[in-house]
């Protein structure tokens, strides 16, 4: 076995789509995708995402479409530009839909005012049927979290929140612009527990700068007595390159790629000793969660959120910078909000890029997809699906005997696995089979 920081310095994808985000085009526009949403089947259900890009400070670390707002105004502006949009896709759409998941990601949607809230919800009501048993989930901010925003939210029908976290040091969370208390975490947790929302999520983040072991340990022991029910343990992308504002983070801070292995490996020990359930790469679930009965039940899904046990054909990204999944292929939103709110204005659905999806594309993405989820696949099944020999992955097999001769994956009649110990090896695995990562100039984190 060769050393850690060799193996796993490769930059890869964390593969929540196939293709990945930076291969998108402008060849799909807004056109196009009003012809992909009216070929939808009224009779699926479907899943929405809101993107609200605002905080009210600037995290570090942060590689999400955001931006600072000093006063409330863009943000409750930008709400009317979403109804609106969500409107244009209802009316692009071939009849009424059931909706089985919704996701209000940012940024900050906690940043929201309770009238937003509540006026945002009664609009995707008024155009969608929320179906039985469907999940609304949000990401929240735990500084300055009320408990007028957790009982509107709960008045909306939300059934889990994510409430991020990070790190417990104060002086990670100084080095990365993020000061949050553990009272303040605490006190959102029981909040939403009050208002009945069971369903909590926590967000950890390995690789920080001025990270240690024995603080990652704390901060594990922490998220740990709060008794999530999932959590999802990242590690941080440094790509200054593309976000600029994480120059503003110090590299040489920054722990190397052994220490972000072993930080890995602990929380995976960790909180495997705390009776959760590994989900793929970076998620870990209750026994009794959606995610690991889907784990059990072979349904677990990967999207533009992580992982899911949602089941839904079609995404649909609303908000600026948003990426949408369907059928067709893939749309992502303008990014930029005063282009986004002129289109949407306009009655022109505001597509910036997307891409049109071939077979191929679609055995590749079943393959990766299994292996980002279940750390194994079969070739000779993946391509009989589509009419294929599996000889068609020759060169990705080419790629993978590395990872074979050291032992991480294991390959079999056809049978690709991870090793049952290098889960982390996933990405690199997955890699293999991806025909366009070597044609790209895309900048990725480490792969671990």
């Amino acid at each position: 076995m060769p050393a850690i920081s060799e193996v796993f310095s490769a930059q890869v994808p964390r593969y929540t789509s196939y293709p990945t985000a930076p291969h998108f085009n402008s060849s799909v526009d807004g056109a196009v995708y009003r012809e992909w949403l009216a070929r939808l089947n009224p009779a699926k259900p479907l899943s929405l995402y809101l993107h609200i890009p605002f905080c009210d400070t600037l995290c570090w670390f942060c590689g999400c479409h955001t931006s600072v707002v000093n006063n409330y105004g863009p943000v409750h502006d930008y709400c009317g530009v979403l109804e609106r949009e969500i409107a244009l896709i209802s009316e692009a759409l071939p009849g009424r839909f059931s909706v089985s998941h919704i996701h209000w990601g940012g940024g900050s949607p906690t940043l929201m005012t309770a009238d937003d809230i509540k006026h945002l919800s009664r609009t995707i009501r008024s155009h969608f049927d929320i179906g039985p048993g469907a999940e609304f989930a949000i990401e929240a901010d735990p500084r300055g979290l009320s408990s007028s925003i957790v009982d509107a939210l709960a008045e909306a029908g939300l059934t889990r929140a994510s409430i991020g976290v990070q790190d417990c040091n104060p002086d990670v969370q100084r080095a990365i612009n993020r000061v949050q208390s553990d009272e303040e975490t605490i006190a959102a947790v029981e909040l939403f527990r009050a208002a009945g929302i069971a369903s909590i999520n926590l967000d950890l983040l390995y690789g920080l700068p001025r990270q240690t072991l024995e603080g990652w340990q704390k901060t594990l022991d922490f998220a740990c007595r709060l008794n999530p029910d999932r959590l999802a343990v990242f590690g941080y992308a440094h790509v200054p390159k593309f976000k600029k504002h994480q120059n503003l983070i110090s590299a040489q801070e920054l722990p190397d790629i052994e220490t972000r292995f072993r930080m890995a490996e602990m929380a995976r020990e960790h909180l495997s000793a705390q009776g959760y359930v590994t989900i793929g790469l970076d998620h870990y679930a209750r026994p009794d969660d959606s995610l690991a009965q889907a784990l059990r039940c072979g349904t677990l899904a990967r999207n533009f959120q992580g992982y899911t046990a949602d089941q839904a054909a079609t995404l649909i990204g609303l908000g600026a910078s948003s990426i949408g999944s369907l059928p067709d292929g893939y749309v992502q939103n303008i990014a930029a909000v005063p282009t986004y709110r002129a289109f949407v204005a306009s009655g022109q659905l505001p597509v910036a890029r997307g891409f049109a999806l071939s077979d191929a594309d679609r055995m590749r993405r079943d393959v990766i997809q299994q292996i980002m989820c279940t750390m194994h696949t079969d070739l000779d099944e993946a391509a009989a699906r589509y009419h294929q020999s599996s000889a068609i992955f020759a060169d990705a097999l080419r790629r993978l005997e590395p990872l074979r001769q050291d032992g991480l994956v294991t390959v079999r009649d056809g049978k690709i696995a991870v090793a049952e110990d290098w889960s982390c090896a996933a990405r690199l695995a997955a890699a293999a089979f991806d025909e366009y990562l070597p044609r790209g100039a895309a900048l990725h984190s480490v792969s671990v």
